[in-house]
């Protein structure tokens, strides 16, 4: 049990965080240069999960994957199972509850670049897209090393909207952190002291590595 919680862990860590990557870096990037009036609810609603308690965001996510609305139904109708209490749906969930995770810090790098080398780049005739890949991505290579490992480990984490779209399935949802609830649950303490140890060590790791490269990046842009 505690081999397949692991490896659903790891495997639910790296594809949500690989989708973050894909869908944050867009997201931050157009906030970062975004003027218009509507810019805070945006980044209010991609900040919610912040705030918000998880068990009131996988409530709401659990109603939305329901083969009884759109989303749920059209799941079915695409892959003839449903979203709520699998795998997939867990990923969706993640990625929503990650999301301000990996957009925010991205987004302050992002509005701290130094816009004369995207203007310099304008002028030799650089595309959008050419200034995005070679100037804007290489510059900010701490931020989103910074914002991956966010979203890894903010994933590896999660309980409460992981409970609430996943329950409790031995190798289909039962991530590291329901597997040590269960074992809580049926007074199996020595399985749970191993899980905690194991999450309460790759925590601790993590943030060192956090601190470590956040600091490297406000050194590097306090010496500009």
């Amino acid at each position: 049990m505690l081999t397949t919680a692991i490896w659903l862990t790891i495997k639910l860590a790296l594809t949500t965080t690989l989708l973050l990557m894909l869908v944050g870096v867009p997201l931050a990037w157009k906030l970062a240069n975004m003027k218009s009036r509507f810019r805070p609810f945006i980044e209010a609603f991609v900040g919610l999960p912040l705030v918000l308690p998880p068990t009131v965001l996988g409530f709401y996510l659990l109603i939305a994957f329901s083969p009884d609305n759109t989303l749920g139904q059209w799941w079915v109708d695409l892959t003839g199972s449903t979203l709520a209490f699998s795998f997939s749906g867990l990923v969706v969930a993640s990625v929503l509850y990650s999301l301000p995770f990996v957009v925010q810090p991205l987004q302050r790098a992002f509005e701290q670049l130094d816009y004369g080398l995207l203007e310099a780049a304008s002028m030799l005739g650089a595309s959008r897209l050419d200034r995005f890949m070679n100037v804007v991505l290489p510059n900010s290579l701490r931020a989103l090393l910074l914002a991956a490992c966010m979203g890894f480990a903010h994933t590896v984490g999660e309980f409460g909207v992981v409970l609430m779209i996943g329950g409790n399935i031995p190798g289909e949802t039962q991530v590291l952190s329901i597997a040590l609830y269960d074992a809580v649950e049926t007074q199996q303490l020595d399985q749970a002291h191993a899980m905690a140890a194991g999450l309460l060590t790759f925590a601790l790791v993590m943030l060192v590595a956090l601190y470590s490269i956040d600091k490297r990046q406000v050194s590097g842009v306090s010496s500009h």
